[in-house]
This record gives structure tokens, sequence and C-alpha cells, in this order.
């Protein structure tokens, strides 16, 4: 169905190719996984498939990519509709039409299709993705994870041949990632369509794959094998198949119930200790503090009697279904929203009392769209003006940029970097006002798991020198690394508030995968297995 011949890509002014020497073959009614670290070309791969490379993002495309016998050299992406539906890592470039139904329509009128064929297949996937309740909604009053499931379902309805998907589940809670993936399964399965999708969270989608692609990066080809097989050597796998590699299972399991299967001993080694768990925060006066807080926005309560406060030197995961008022209870916290009923405070501060160049030193925010903070025209430009805003020694902010993007060069264009870059560009600008209270809306977002270690690595820095820090997270494994304290938002109210383990362990769709496989243990992570391991094994030696 797809064939790449020897595919090299360039873009102007690039050192080197995005992509070297791929040649490759996806059959069709095949779900294949695209994997592989940030930067490596992933979404230049799919571009080339739906044609938008390089039609649209221009650069120079070498060899030959086919999708169903159309050469995509001769065939811009509108000529390749009706074969291939593409959905990239930002929705609302997606978008076209104000509200969800118009939306789901848009691409079969654009095909022609009859009325009633349009309307019959509006119905089914407003049901299949869960959207029914937001047939009406206008999209920008949706949550990013809603839009991410209106992009994919705008897809669907013309039925394409081929779907091109790029970080699909990246913004969905863990419930809407399954209903994704059951769909995605389905059109696999029942009706022979052909899935190429990029995925960092590995631990959603590689248990589904047919095949996996990697591409390995610095020029090297890419390799295409089993998903077991590639997994056991791959840069990038999910904690499960770490868990596996530490436990010397061979194969590593590729989803919870076969790492259950194969984890009874174990589980045995594992019994009689305890892991270690995030350092207590001292106690201390909270710099964040929301009080009965009620916000409304657009003629609807989000949020409802929240009651939130977060310690000096606590992190702080906040979790819930798409939709629940995470994303609003951060934007009240940095004065976007003006409290309905209720109060709020950020280091001491009323958010949306203060003046915004005041309140960058109280508190900051990294939205789920780091482009809003991005406006300069090359990296350096964009960390100088950090700190000329900052206030800070120059240099400060190229320093946490290169911490977190060592591969960034300061002429690089922030449009050009991948989204995960984007965010972590972002962050470094936020961080270089050191705001006491800092707050992170879907950080993980387009990060690789080297990529989310660095994070996490400069986030507990951040938690030890006293920075409260609240995080909006669907990535269940981020909070057991990292979080203090779960809370969870249900329909804007608070419906959990507690330390991390007894939350997530206590709730299926937030449990972390090793959780879910030693349980009932209280492990969450395998940095904890692999420490209580280490430590087993020279008590052995002793």
């Amino acid at each position: 169905m797809i064939r790449f011949e020897d595919v090299s890509v360039t873009y102007a002014d690039a050192p080197v190719p995005a992509l070297q020497g791929v040649d490759l073959t996806v059959p069709e009614g095949e779900l294949c996984l695209l994997v592989g670290p940030s930067g490596v070309g992933k979404s230049t791969l799919l571009g080339a498939v739906s044609g938008l490379v390089p039609h649209f993002t221009g650069g120079t495309l070498r060899g030959r990519v086919t999708v169903a016998g159309r050469d995509t050299r001769d065939h811009r992406p509108r000529e390749l509709a009706d074969v291939v539906g593409t959905v990239g890592q930002d929705p609302l470039a997606h978008f076209v039409t104000d509200t969800v139904e118009d939306e789901l329509a848009y691409g079969m009128e654009s095909l022609g299709l009859p009325a009633d064929t349009m309307r019959r297949r509006v119905e089914e996937t407003l049901d299949l993705l869960g959207l029914t309740e937001l047939r009406d909604r206008p999209i920008a009053t949706l949550s990013g994870g809603q839009r991410q499931r209106v992009a994919i379902g705008s897809v669907l309805t013309t039925h394409p041949r081929v779907l091109v998907l790029d970080e699909p589940t990246s913004a969905l809670d863990p419930a809407a990632a399954e209903e994704v993936l059951a769909v995605l399964q389905r059109l696999v399965h029942d009706l022979g369509t052909t899935v190429l999708m990029a995925e960092h969270r590995l631990e959603r989608v590689v248990q589904y794959a047919d095949r996996v692609i990697l591409l390995p990066g610095a020029g090297r080809p890419p390799v295409v094998g089993d998903p077991a097989e590639l997994m056991a050597v791959s840069p990038v796998h999910p904690p499960v198949v770490a868990l596996g590699r530490l436990a010397g299972w061979t194969p590593p399991p590729l989803s919870v119930r076969d790492a259950r299967r194969k984890a009874a001993a174990l589980r045995e080694r594992l019994t009689d200790r305890e892991p270690t768990a995030v350092p207590e925060p001292a106690p201390a006066a909270p710099v964040g503090v929301a009080s009965g807080l009620s916000v409304r926005r657009g003629g609807v309560e989000r949020l409802h009697g929240v009651e939130l406060s977060v310690r000096p030197g606590e992190t702080v995961a906040l979790m819930g279904r798409n939709g629940a008022g995470k994303s609003t209870l951060l934007g009240t916290l940095v004065g976007l929203h003006e409290p309905a009923a209720g109060s709020v405070r950020a280091a001491g501060a009323e958010p949306h009392r203060t003046a915004p160049a005041r309140l960058l030193r109280h508190v900051g925010l990294v939205p789920q769209e780091p482009r809003d903070l991005l406006y300069a025209d090359t990296v350096a430009a964009e960390c100088a003006a950090a700190d000329a805003d900052a206030g800070a020694a120059p240099g400060s902010c190229r320093a946490l940029v290169a911490r977190l993007l060592p591969e960034v060069l300061d002429a690089t264009h922030p449009r050009d970097l991948s989204e995960g870059q984007r965010l972590a560009l972002a962050l470094a600008v936020v961080l270089t006002a050191r705001p006491p209270l800092l707050l992170l809306d879907e950080p993980t977002r387009g990060l690789d798991y080297a990529a989310k270690a660095r994070l996490a690595e400069v986030l507990r820095a951040l938690a030890a020198d006293g920075h409260a820090i609240v995080l909006a997270t669907h990535d269940v494994e981020l909070a057991a690394e990292l979080a203090h304290r779960v809370v969870i938002l249900a329909d804007g109210e608070v419906v959990a508030d507690g330390p991390t383990a007894e939350v997530v362990v206590s709730s299926p769709a937030f449990a972390p995968q090793v959780a879910k496989v030693l349980a009932p243990l209280p492990w969450l992570t395998v940095g904890q297995v692999r420490e209580a391991l280490a430590e087993g094994d020279e008590g052995g030696d002793a």
C-alpha cells in the first residue's frame, strides 16, 4: 500500500537530511508503528506519505514514495485526499470550520459525497469517538484532548484507505486513548485500513502494532520488524519493556497482561522490600492556593468549589478526563480567568488582578500550545528575549535550552522544531524567571522517553530548590516518577487528592504499567524496581 524507494528529504539551509536512505514497504491492512527519538524525521516520513512533504513543507525529496500506486511527487495532498487521511501533531492546524459536526462533515463535502451518506457517517463517528455530546460545541471551547478526537474523527468520516497519524493519543486521557485505539483496531481488522502511526507513548500502542519501523537517526536507515524483536533492542521503549529487560524476560512483553504472566518470580523477590518514594518537601506555607474556586467560561461552569494548595518543593499531578477542568484551573492560577466564586492566590498575588510583567516573577505557565509563548525568529533570539523579560543574566535561558535540547542550534527557527522540542524551548523561556509556582499543561506531549527523563531531572531539581510545581497531565508514568500528590478532577470538581501511590494504584485508569504488572505490591516505576534489585544483589554479595 505504501512504498518508499531510497527516499531522502533535505530542507533548505539544513546541514544534514531530515530523512536518508528510507527503503521500506507498509502492506495493506496493517497497523505500523513508527518509533524513534525526537527529531529523527518521523513527522517528515509521515508527511511524505500524505504529500505534505515536499509540496507544502518545501525541501528536496529524492527517491520515490507511492501510495496505492500514486507517486506523491506527481500528486499533491488534495489529489491524495480520497486515499490518505492525515492527522498531525497540532489539531488546531487541522480545523477549517467552527463547530464539531461541521468539521466532521467538511472532508466529505470536499469529496462530494451524498448528503445521506454524510449524515450517517457523522453519526457513526460521533458515537465511535464519544463526541455525541459535543456535536454542536464551537471547536474553540474544546479541551486539547477533545480537539484531538475531533481531528481524528474528521479524517475517519472520509473512509480513507490509509490513515497517517502523528502522535494521535498525545493529548488524550487514558480512557479516551483506549477508545481511539479500539477504533483504529476495528478499521485495520474489519475494513483492511492501513494505519501508519508515530507515537511517543509506546505504552499505549505498541501491543497493537503489526510491525514497528524504527528510525535510529544519525543518517542510519530505518529498521523494520516484529514489535517484540525490535523492542528488545530499541533505544525508545515503554516501561513494561524496560521492566522485562531488567528481569531478563525474553522476548520482552509488550502488554501488561503478558508481563503479569511472567512476573510471579519478580513479585516474590520484591515482596519483603519497600520502594523508594519521592522525597517529601519540608513543611511550609502554601505558595499556590485555590479556595472554594468556581470558574465560568462561555456561560458554562468549568470549575466548581475547587480546593487546592501547593507547598514550596511540592510537585502535584493534576489528572482527569479530557474536559475535566485541568487547563482551566492552571489558567486561573496564572490570571487568564477570573473566579466566579471563591479565591485564588499564587505566590502571594491575586493572579487576575496582577500585571503580567509582575506576575511573571510569581507564577509561570507552559501551555499545551508552546507556540503561544514563542515569537522570535531563532532559538537564540527567543532566549535573549526571555533573559531580558525576566531580568536574568544573559545566557540563562540558553543554558536551560542546552540542558533540555542539547542538539538544537542557536540559528534554528522555533517553527522548525518538533512539537516536543518547541515545548522544551517554551519551558526554558518560562523557567528563566524562576517563578516560585510553575504550572505545566501536558508537558510531555511530543517528548520521547529520553527527553522526558531530562525534563523529569530538571523538574526534580526545581522542586528540590523550593519551586512548587503543578502538572496537568495524562501521562501516568510521569506522575508516578515525579509527583508527591495526585489530584483528580471530574466535571470541574476535585474527586481525589492524596499521595501518588495511594491515588494511582487505586485507579485502574491512572495506574502506571509497573503498578499494574506488580499489583498488589506498591511499586510504581522501573527505577524503583531497579534500585531494589541492585540493593538485594549487593546484600547477597555481602
